[in-house]
């Protein structure tokens, strides 16, 4: 007779069903969703920048915002091994 699939769980998937991903960095990933949405930031042509209307290097800006803002949340939030590789 089989036995029932929730009993033959391997210790490893339960280890990671208690881990917690929750960090306080995390709400910095709210500013790259925030931003484009607010359009009285970018509904203008002034200032220009090297010709262009401000909506369009502002586009620009916004995706600079959300890859340091990943990156500053990512390397504050991942899991730092106290061994070396070698």
């Amino acid at each position: 007779m089989a036995e029932p699939a929730e009993s033959a769980q391997p210790a490893q998937a339960v280890s990671a069903a208690k881990r917690s991903d929750r960090s306080p960095w995390n709400w910095l990933l709210l500013i790259p969703i925030v931003l484009p949405l607010v359009t009285s930031i970018y509904n203008r042509e002034s200032p220009r920048l090297w010709g262009f209307p401000a909506f369009y290097w502002l586009q620009l800006l916004f995706i600079l915002v959300g890859v340091i803002t990943t990156t500053v949340v990512y390397q504050m939030t991942r899991k730092r091994s106290g061994g070396t590789r070698g």
